[in-house]
C-alpha cells in the first residue's frame, strides 16, 4: 500500500512517511540512509519528501506490551507462570488420585 507524505497512523496520529519507517534506514550510517542518492534528512521521525521511501513491514514496534499481553504477564507473575501449567499440575494431581499415588505437597 503506497504512502502519502500526509499519510498519519489512525490509532495514535504519528506521521508515517518518515526515515524510521524506510526499508533503506540504518541508524549505524552517518547520514542514516543506506541509499546514496537520497537527499540528508534531519528529522528522521518527521514527515519528508523522499523520493526513495519503501515501508518496512516491521517498522512498528510497540514499546510496551499490548493490554492484554501486560495483564497476562501480571497473572503469571502473581500465580507464579503459565496457565497451561497450572493445568498439567492439577491434572496430575487427578491423575495420582485415581491411581492411588501420594499427591505432591
Amino acid at each position: 500500500m503506497p504512502l502519502s507524505r500526509l499519510s498519519v497512523c489512525l490509532k495514535c496520529d504519528a506521521e508515517l512517511y518518515v526515515c524510521l519507517m524506510c526499508e533503506f534506514h540504518d541508524p549505524k550510517l552517518r547520514l542514516g540512509c543506506r541509499e546514496e542518492r537520497a537527499e540528508h534528512v534531519k528529522d528522521k521521525d518527521r514527515a519528508n519528501f523522499c523520493e526513495f521511501f519503501q515501508p518496512r513491514p516491521d517498522a512498528h514496534r510497540p514499546k510496551q506490551p499490548s493490554g492484554n499481553q501486560a495483564a497476562r504477564a501480571k497473572l503469571d507473575a502473581l500465580f507464579g507462570g503459565d496457565p497451561a501449567d497450572a493445568q498439567a499440575d492439577k491434572a496430575r494431581e487427578e491423575l495420582d488420585k485415581l491411581f492411588g499415588s501420594k499427591p505432591k505437597s
